[in-house]
């Protein structure tokens, strides 16, 4: 009898796991975040430029770090330094689907490369839409 309680109080992992999720903000109870995107993401950019999910995601991850985030170089529309490697593990991709969205990205002119990492993101995502919004950037290059 006793060997089937000390084989049964192993199995108190799961609890004392959500438990650890819970007390770390992570999991069901944590705080959601909320992002400003422009509707003209959905109405335009995504009818007209046909994007892939991998292209999506890594759009909206450099919209939201320069746009969105606390950022020195905001009103450049130049985000912070990324390491591929942990752009790879936050998005769950290889890196050579990065690479390839990367430069499909830039080929539609969306995003802009100030170096490897760094990234130019429009805020309203294409030059023709910030000159109809009259969104201008600072000289940084």
């Amino acid at each position: 009898m006793e060997d089937i309680r000390s084989v049964l109080t192993q199995f108190n992992f799961r609890k004392k796991k959500t438990d650890q999720l819970q007390k770390s903000g992570l999991g069901p109870n944590a705080l959601a975040s909320a992002s400003e995107i422009p509707d003209l993401f959905f109405d335009v950019v995504l009818h007209e430029f046909k994007l892939n999910r991998h292209e999506i995601t890594l759009l909206m991850f450099l919209y939201r770090q320069v746009w969105c985030r606390p950022n020195l170089y905001k009103t450049h529309g130049i985000g912070p330094l990324n390491s591929y490697a942990e752009l790879c593990v936050h998005l769950g991709t290889t890196t050579e689907q990065l690479g390839t969205d990367l430069r499909s990205l830039e080929n539609y002119g969306l995003i802009e490369t100030v170096r490897m990492g760094q990234y130019f993101v429009r805020k309203y995502f294409t030059e023709v839409l910030d000159g109809k919004f009259g969104q201008h950037y600072d000289e940084f290059f």
